[in-house]
């Protein structure tokens, strides 16, 4: 096992949701399949996106695999954006990662605005509902939350693989872990037959599955400093990436974010705890830096 292939091993450990039968239908070194899309994008903006509604508030998976990537990003010379909705209000300002919130009844005009403001060479999906084929935006017990759900994924269809006209393509990657996450439309039929789920329809050109939506971005982040040699993920802000993004989901909780499973206002993630998800992150270090 080379260390791609210990990264997307990492990024599936606890698997809970099913995501052990996906990965069966897709291609090994997803992480890495990533991490080289990305590198061979041009220098320019990068929009993200992330914030899955949850009893009242983001949940805590999602926000910090976001900012990790972003951060990544940006120390590679691209300009991350992150656009999301209100819930995730002031978690990356502080961080000093652009913001840019859509709103709940945005319709077409206000997606191909924001692309038109940041004509982005690429976009990625961490954690971010996408409309299912039943054309609703649902939590993995098949409630509606549409109400509480901006149409970001509303960018990824006009300008994603399923975009009308070649010339407005944009690559995407999207990262999952349940089966209604943007992105997952590239295994609808999978998802549907196998894990008896409606499954979100919106498709990438990527898409990452892992036990923990987070996780997969930290896999990403980990394969792209594999590939350039640079400390882009171990360090962050010249701190440990486990304690970094540790004290960043401490703080969206502190703002207003619970865990997605739980539903608790506590720095657990998809009902993971604090260790487990310190797990992960250090497993990536270790993996990265020759330790395994």
């Amino acid at each position: 096992m080379n260390e791609y292939e210990k990264i997307d091993e990492i990024v599936l450990r606890h698997t809970q949701r099913g995501m052990h039968i996906l990965r069966e239908h897709q291609k090994s070194g997803l992480c890495e399949s990533a991490a080289r899309e990305i590198l061979s994008w041009e220098k320019g903006t990068v929009l993200l996106t992330t914030g899955f509604y949850v009893a009242g508030y983001a949940e805590t998976d999602g926000p910090a695999g976001t900012m990790v990537c972003a951060k990544a990003l940006a120390a590679l010379g691209y300009h991350p954006v992150i656009v999301t909705d209100s819930f995730c209000k002031g978690f990356f300002e502080p961080e000093g990662i652009e913001t840019e919130y859509l709103p709940m009844d945005a319709d077409d005009d206000a997606c191909n605005a924001v692309v038109k403001k940041y004509q982005p060479v690429g976009m990625i999906s961490i954690e971010r509902c996408g409309k299912n084929t039943e054309n609703d935006y649902a939590n993995m017990r098949g409630i509606s939350i549409r109400e509480h759900t901006a149409p970001v994924d509303r960018i990824f269809e006009l300008f994603g693989p399923d975009a009308e006209e070649d010339g407005k393509r944009i690559p995407t990657i999207g990262v999952g872990d349940g089966g209604n996450e943007i992105g997952m439309g590239n295994l609808a039929d999978v998802i549907e037959k196998e894990l008896s789920l409606v499954p979100c329809k919106v498709r990438t050109d990527l898409l990452v599955t892992a036990s923990v939506s987070n996780w997969g971005a930290y896999g990403i982040a980990a394969a792209l400093q594999l590939l350039t040699g640079r400390k882009i993920y171990s360090v962050i802000d010249e701190e440990p990436v486990d304690r970094k993004t540790m004290e960043f989901i401490e703080k969206t909780v502190e703002i207003g974010s619970v865990d997605g499973v739980t539903h608790e206002r506590i720095a657990h993630v998809d009902g993971y705890s604090h260790g487990e998800e310190a797990e992960i992150l250090t497993a990536l270090i270790k993996c990265v830096s020759g330790e395994n």
